[in-house]
């Protein structure tokens, strides 16, 4: 594969890479990079997820050494599954069962457990150097990575200790690359500060698109002066909005229903949550999406990339609901095979039941 393949293979569907010039120059080093991406084991995994771990998938095809962090701490610190270790790391091991079932070749990977890192003296030593070449303000705005706001460490202050862990992870496992979802900017962008001060590698950051709530663009409760990390967090999907998610869990008629039911206007394409499912998470799977239809409103239709589909819904060619019927069918061929794993592990169906039991109470 030529750098100028790898380069678009790492940064296709990107929301932001910081930047696509130093990438370059890494891949022309011809060494082997290194990257990551760390997650917290805080619940269901909805398909939003899928986002970054297509993008794990390509790290890896495109010949990048991709480590994937269990941040069983993080997830502690942050309050996850009421503060419970043993669940939290259930529910690492389920996260890590889903990506390998979606297709990603977890032989390739490196896992890691922030429960091992954390009995490292050098890991501590680290997150201390970092903390003291950040200030406290600094340290606060990079709490949105956490979904928390900037007064919540007011109450407990070990969300203080968030960010410099993970600025501390990235220069732990010396990264090359940094891979996350837009809302971990402000962590990736503190490292990269840091970096300098410190005299460690400055990492490049790979940001994935959130995907939007099936609510879409019509519920947003966006109000003036509101921040764009606010405005992300209101409308996009999440786990602790059931009613507005997709879940790998989910059986073939609940991923239906819910497609059926989600925000599609006809001919919009902003925070449409069909179209960006289609974008990111099928046709990165599919050389085609085939839109079946009556003879009477023109028969099947079949799109071989993106760009072309969305511009015949934007020009009004394709209905809403044959739109999402062919969504849900792709859809749920690519949930089939996890559904299954999942099935096959008693331990992870009890962990999904009181999960969506404590979100839905």
């Amino acid at each position: 594969m030529s750098i100028d393949q790898r380069l678009q293979l790492i940064t296709r569907n990107a929301a932001e890479i910081i930047t696509i010039d130093e990438l370059r120059k890494k891949l022309e080093s011809k060494e082997k990079l290194k990257g990551y991406i760390g997650f917290e084991p805080s619940g269901l995994f909805h398909i939003g997820w899928l986002i970054w771990t297509q993008k794990v998938k390509d790290l890896v095809e495109a010949d990048v050494n991709m480590t994937l962090l269990r941040a069983t701490w993080h997830a502690w610190i942050n309050d996850k599954l009421g503060g419970d270790l043993n669940l939290i790391k259930m529910a690492a091991d389920y996260t890590v069962e889903v990506i390998k079932n979606y297709g990603v070749d977890i032989t390739k990977l490196n896992i890691v457990d922030a429960d091992d890192m954390v009995k490292e003296k050098d890991y501590w030593a680290l997150v201390i150097k970092v903390a003291k070449n950040a200030s406290l303000a600094r340290i606060k705005r990079a709490l949105t990575i956490m979904g928390r706001r900037a007064e919540e460490a007011e109450i407990d202050a070990s969300k203080l200790i968030y960010p410099a862990m993970q600025v501390s992870d990235i220069f732990y496992l010396d990264l090359d690359i940094a891979l996350g979802g837009t809302d971990q900017r402000k962590a990736h962008m503190l490292a990269r500060d840091v970096a300098e001060k410190m005299g460690k590698k400055k990492i490049v950051s790979i940001h994935t698109p959130l995907l939007v709530g099936l609510q879409g663009g019509q519920r947003m409760s966006i109000t003036e002066g509101m921040e764009e990390d606010d405005i992300q967090a209101e409308i996009k999907m999440s786990k602790s909005k059931p009613e507005s998610a997709i879940f790998v869990s989910d059986s073939r008629e609940d991923v239906e229903r819910k497609i059926m039911g989600a925000y599609c206007p006809k001919g919009v394409a902003e925070n449409n949550p069909i179209l960006q499912i289609l974008k990111y998470i099928i046709f990165p799977r599919y050389n085609f999406v085939k839109i079946e239809r009556d003879i009477r409103y023109g028969g099947d239709v079949e799109f071989k990339d993106y760009e072309e589909l969305e511009r015949a819904y934007i020009e009004g060619k394709i209905h809403p609901m044959d739109l999402k019927k062919a969504t849900a069918r792709r859809l749920n061929e690519i949930l089939e095979p996890i559904r299954k794993s999942l099935e096959r592990k008693p331990e992870f169906e009890e962990m999904i039941q009181k999960i969506s039991k404590s979100v839905t109470r």
